[in-house]
Protein backbone atom coordinates (compact mmCIF):
# COMPACT_ATOMS: atom_id res chain seq x y z
CA UNK A 1 0.00 0.00 0.00
CA UNK A 2 1.10 3.54 -0.66
CA UNK A 3 2.65 4.95 2.58
CA UNK A 4 1.06 8.34 1.90
CA UNK A 5 -2.35 6.66 1.62
CA UNK A 6 -1.77 4.80 4.87
CA UNK A 7 -0.91 8.03 6.68
CA UNK A 8 -4.03 9.70 5.26
CA UNK A 9 -6.23 6.85 6.55
CA UNK A 10 -4.77 7.09 10.03
CA UNK A 11 -5.16 10.87 10.11
CA UNK A 12 -8.82 10.65 9.06
CA UNK A 13 -9.94 7.60 11.04
CA UNK A 14 -7.25 7.08 13.66
CA UNK A 15 -6.70 3.55 14.90
CA UNK A 16 -8.79 0.46 14.28
CA UNK A 17 -11.15 0.01 17.23
CA UNK A 18 -12.55 -3.40 18.22
CA UNK A 19 -15.03 -4.36 20.94
CA UNK A 20 -14.27 -7.84 22.25
CA UNK A 21 -17.09 -9.71 23.97
CA UNK A 22 -17.07 -13.08 25.66
CA UNK A 23 -17.17 -15.01 28.90
CA UNK A 24 -14.31 -15.18 31.36
CA UNK A 25 -11.68 -17.63 30.11
CA UNK A 26 -12.98 -17.45 26.54
CA UNK A 27 -9.46 -16.78 25.31
CA UNK A 28 -9.99 -13.07 24.63
CA UNK A 29 -6.69 -11.84 26.06
CA UNK A 30 -4.68 -14.55 24.30
CA UNK A 31 -6.46 -13.79 21.04
CA UNK A 32 -5.60 -10.10 21.23
CA UNK A 33 -2.01 -10.92 22.11
CA UNK A 34 -1.74 -13.07 19.00
CA UNK A 35 -3.31 -10.39 16.81
CA UNK A 36 -0.73 -7.92 18.11
CA UNK A 37 2.11 -10.47 18.07
CA UNK A 38 3.04 -10.24 21.73
CA UNK A 39 2.86 -12.11 25.01
CA UNK A 40 2.66 -8.89 27.04
CA UNK A 41 -0.54 -7.64 28.60
CA UNK A 42 -2.04 -4.42 27.21
CA UNK A 43 -1.76 -1.00 28.74
CA UNK A 44 -5.08 0.51 29.79
CA UNK A 45 -6.14 4.10 29.11
CA UNK A 46 -9.32 6.00 29.86
CA UNK A 47 -11.30 7.80 27.17
CA UNK A 48 -9.13 10.91 27.58
CA UNK A 49 -5.90 9.05 26.92
CA UNK A 50 -4.79 8.93 30.55
CA UNK A 51 -3.14 5.72 31.67
CA UNK A 52 -5.19 3.72 34.18
CA UNK A 53 -2.89 2.32 36.86
CA UNK A 54 -5.29 0.61 39.27
CA UNK A 55 -6.43 -2.14 36.92
CA UNK A 56 -5.30 -5.72 37.49
CA UNK A 57 -4.98 -7.33 34.08
CA UNK A 58 -5.81 -10.90 35.01
CA UNK A 59 -7.25 -12.92 32.10
CA UNK A 60 -9.17 -15.15 34.55
CA UNK A 61 -11.11 -12.19 35.93
CA UNK A 62 -14.37 -11.01 34.41
CA UNK A 63 -13.32 -8.25 32.06
CA UNK A 64 -11.45 -5.01 32.63
CA UNK A 65 -14.20 -3.36 34.66
CA UNK A 66 -14.93 -0.40 32.36
CA UNK A 67 -16.02 -0.84 28.78
CA UNK A 68 -14.90 2.73 27.99
CA UNK A 69 -11.29 1.89 28.84
CA UNK A 70 -8.95 1.43 25.89
CA UNK A 71 -6.62 -1.59 25.78
CA UNK A 72 -3.50 -0.93 23.70
CA UNK A 73 -0.54 -3.22 23.08
CA UNK A 74 2.87 -1.62 22.67
CA UNK A 75 3.71 -4.12 19.94
CA UNK A 76 0.89 -2.78 17.74
CA UNK A 77 -0.59 0.52 18.95
CA UNK A 78 -2.63 0.85 15.75
CA UNK A 79 -5.34 -1.25 17.40
CA UNK A 80 -7.60 -0.07 20.24
CA UNK A 81 -9.56 -2.78 22.02
CA UNK A 82 -12.51 -2.47 24.39
CA UNK A 83 -13.40 -5.33 26.71
CA UNK A 84 -17.00 -6.28 27.36
CA UNK A 85 -16.52 -6.00 31.14
CA UNK A 86 -17.55 -9.55 31.91
CA UNK A 87 -20.69 -9.54 29.77
CA UNK A 88 -21.59 -13.18 30.31
CA UNK A 89 -24.44 -13.56 32.75
CA UNK A 90 -26.97 -11.85 30.52
CA UNK A 91 -27.93 -9.43 33.29
CA UNK A 92 -30.00 -6.39 32.37
CA UNK A 93 -27.36 -3.99 33.74
CA UNK A 94 -24.52 -5.50 31.72
CA UNK A 95 -26.60 -5.60 28.57
CA UNK A 96 -27.69 -1.98 28.97
CA UNK A 97 -24.11 -0.83 29.59
CA UNK A 98 -22.99 -2.53 26.40
CA UNK A 99 -25.95 -1.18 24.42
CA UNK A 100 -25.37 2.37 25.66
CA UNK A 101 -21.70 2.12 24.76
CA UNK A 102 -22.42 0.89 21.23
CA UNK A 103 -25.13 3.49 20.66
CA UNK A 104 -22.91 6.36 21.73
CA UNK A 105 -20.03 5.09 19.62
CA UNK A 106 -22.17 4.57 16.52
CA UNK A 107 -23.71 8.05 16.75
CA UNK A 108 -20.46 9.97 17.13
CA UNK A 109 -19.41 12.04 14.12
CA UNK A 110 -15.74 11.29 14.77
CA UNK A 111 -14.74 8.16 12.87
CA UNK A 112 -11.77 7.57 15.15
CA UNK A 113 -14.11 7.12 18.14
CA UNK A 114 -16.46 4.64 16.50
CA UNK A 115 -16.33 0.90 17.08
CA UNK A 116 -15.23 -0.55 13.76
CA UNK A 117 -15.80 -4.25 14.48
CA UNK A 118 -17.02 -6.61 17.23
CA UNK A 119 -15.39 -9.96 17.96
CA UNK A 120 -17.73 -12.16 20.00
CA UNK A 121 -15.80 -15.07 21.56
CA UNK A 122 -17.62 -18.29 22.40
CA UNK A 123 -15.40 -20.96 24.03
CA UNK A 124 -15.63 -24.48 22.67
CA UNK A 125 -14.55 -25.89 26.02
CA UNK A 126 -17.95 -24.88 27.40
CA UNK A 127 -19.39 -27.63 25.23
CA UNK A 128 -22.62 -28.21 27.16
CA UNK A 129 -23.75 -24.57 27.13
CA UNK A 130 -22.38 -23.23 23.88
CA UNK A 131 -25.12 -20.60 23.46
CA UNK A 132 -26.17 -18.94 26.71
CA UNK A 133 -28.70 -16.28 27.64
CA UNK A 134 -25.96 -13.68 27.16
CA UNK A 135 -25.53 -14.58 23.49
CA UNK A 136 -29.27 -14.75 22.90
CA UNK A 137 -29.81 -11.30 24.41
CA UNK A 138 -26.85 -9.71 22.66
CA UNK A 139 -27.88 -10.87 19.19
CA UNK A 140 -31.36 -9.46 19.72
CA UNK A 141 -29.73 -6.00 19.88
CA UNK A 142 -29.48 -3.94 16.69
CA UNK A 143 -25.79 -4.10 15.77
CA UNK A 144 -26.21 -3.43 12.07
CA UNK A 145 -23.98 -0.36 12.26
CA UNK A 146 -21.03 -2.50 13.35
CA UNK A 147 -20.01 -5.85 11.81
CA UNK A 148 -20.03 -8.70 14.34
CA UNK A 149 -17.87 -11.80 13.95
CA UNK A 150 -18.71 -14.81 16.12
CA UNK A 151 -15.56 -16.69 17.07
CA UNK A 152 -15.50 -20.25 18.34
CA UNK A 153 -12.38 -20.11 20.50
CA UNK A 154 -10.37 -22.78 22.29
CA UNK A 155 -11.46 -25.38 19.74
CA UNK A 156 -8.15 -27.18 20.39
CA UNK A 157 -9.63 -28.62 23.62
CA UNK A 158 -11.81 -30.87 21.48
CA UNK A 159 -8.81 -33.14 20.96
CA UNK A 160 -8.95 -34.17 24.60
CA UNK A 161 -12.72 -34.62 24.41
CA UNK A 162 -12.30 -36.79 21.33
CA UNK A 163 -9.72 -39.00 23.05
CA UNK A 164 -12.03 -39.36 26.06
CA UNK A 165 -14.95 -40.36 23.85
CA UNK A 166 -12.87 -43.00 22.09
CA UNK A 167 -11.52 -44.37 25.35
CA UNK A 168 -15.10 -44.90 26.50
CA UNK A 169 -15.68 -47.14 23.45
CA UNK A 170 -12.96 -49.48 24.72
CA UNK A 171 -9.92 -48.25 22.77
CA UNK A 172 -6.59 -48.09 24.61
CA UNK A 173 -4.89 -44.71 24.96
CA UNK A 174 -2.51 -45.13 22.00
CA UNK A 175 -5.29 -46.17 19.65
CA UNK A 176 -7.54 -43.36 20.90
CA UNK A 177 -4.83 -40.78 20.26
CA UNK A 178 -4.26 -42.12 16.75
CA UNK A 179 -7.98 -42.05 15.91
CA UNK A 180 -8.77 -38.75 17.66
CA UNK A 181 -8.47 -36.58 14.55
CA UNK A 182 -11.64 -37.82 12.90
CA UNK A 183 -13.66 -37.66 16.12
CA UNK A 184 -12.31 -34.16 16.84
CA UNK A 185 -13.51 -33.00 13.42
CA UNK A 186 -16.96 -34.47 14.13
CA UNK A 187 -17.14 -32.58 17.42
CA UNK A 188 -16.03 -29.33 15.78
CA UNK A 189 -18.58 -29.73 12.99
CA UNK A 190 -21.29 -30.30 15.61
CA UNK A 191 -20.30 -27.15 17.55
CA UNK A 192 -20.20 -25.10 14.38
CA UNK A 193 -23.66 -26.38 13.44
CA UNK A 194 -25.04 -25.51 16.87
CA UNK A 195 -23.47 -22.06 16.76
CA UNK A 196 -24.78 -21.36 13.26
CA UNK A 197 -28.28 -22.55 14.09
CA UNK A 198 -28.43 -20.86 17.49
CA UNK A 199 -27.08 -17.45 16.49
CA UNK A 200 -28.36 -17.55 12.93
CA UNK A 201 -31.94 -17.66 14.25
CA UNK A 202 -31.45 -14.45 16.25
CA UNK A 203 -32.88 -11.14 15.09
CA UNK A 204 -29.46 -9.65 14.35
CA UNK A 205 -27.11 -12.59 13.69
CA UNK A 206 -23.34 -12.24 13.21
CA UNK A 207 -22.08 -11.28 9.78
CA UNK A 208 -19.50 -14.03 9.96
CA UNK A 209 -18.76 -17.25 11.87
CA UNK A 210 -15.20 -18.44 12.41
CA UNK A 211 -13.55 -21.28 14.33
CA UNK A 212 -10.11 -20.78 15.84
CA UNK A 213 -9.13 -24.41 16.08
CA UNK A 214 -5.39 -23.94 16.58
CA UNK A 215 -3.96 -23.60 20.08
CA UNK A 216 -3.80 -19.85 20.57
CA UNK A 217 -0.98 -20.12 23.11
CA UNK A 218 1.31 -21.58 20.43
CA UNK A 219 3.57 -19.32 18.37
CA UNK A 220 2.23 -20.97 15.23
CA UNK A 221 -1.23 -19.46 15.72
CA UNK A 222 -2.09 -17.45 12.60
CA UNK A 223 -4.58 -14.57 12.76
CA UNK A 224 -4.88 -14.22 8.99
CA UNK A 225 -8.32 -15.91 8.85
CA UNK A 226 -9.69 -13.63 11.57
CA UNK A 227 -8.29 -10.47 9.98
CA UNK A 228 -9.46 -11.50 6.51
CA UNK A 229 -12.95 -12.24 7.82
CA UNK A 230 -13.04 -8.86 9.55
CA UNK A 231 -11.94 -7.08 6.40
CA UNK A 232 -14.64 -8.84 4.38
CA UNK A 233 -17.37 -7.68 6.78
CA UNK A 234 -16.38 -4.01 6.52
CA UNK A 235 -18.54 -1.99 4.14
CA UNK A 236 -16.17 0.92 3.62
CA UNK A 237 -12.99 0.49 1.57
CA UNK A 238 -11.28 3.06 3.79
CA UNK A 239 -11.92 0.88 6.84
CA UNK A 240 -10.59 -2.17 5.01
CA UNK A 241 -7.41 -0.32 4.14
CA UNK A 242 -7.04 0.90 7.70
CA UNK A 243 -7.23 -2.63 9.10
CA UNK A 244 -4.81 -3.94 6.48
CA UNK A 245 -2.35 -1.17 7.32
CA UNK A 246 -2.29 -2.24 10.97
CA UNK A 247 -0.92 -5.59 9.81
CA UNK A 248 2.04 -4.62 7.64
CA UNK A 249 3.99 -7.55 9.14
CA UNK A 250 1.39 -10.00 7.83
CA UNK A 251 2.88 -10.60 4.41
CA UNK A 252 0.25 -13.05 3.14
CA UNK A 253 -2.61 -10.75 4.07
CA UNK A 254 -1.04 -7.73 2.41
CA UNK A 255 -0.17 -9.62 -0.77
CA UNK A 256 -3.73 -10.96 -1.03
CA UNK A 257 -5.31 -7.53 -0.75
CA UNK A 258 -2.70 -5.84 -2.91
CA UNK A 259 -3.66 -8.24 -5.73
CA UNK A 260 -7.34 -7.37 -5.21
Amino acid sequence: MDPANIRAQFERIGRFRVLVIGRANAGKTTLLQRVCNTTDLPEVFDGEGNKVWNVILNPSQRGYHNIENELIFRSNPHFIFHDSCGFESGSVEELENMRTFLTSRSMTTKLKNRIHAIWYCIPANDYARLITVAEEKFFECDTRSVPVIALLTKADVLNGVAIGDLRETGLDMMAAIQCAGEREKQLLDELQRRMLEGLGACKFPPKCFLSLAIEMHEKRFDCTDLLTATINTLDEEAMQKLLISTQQANILLNIKWAVK
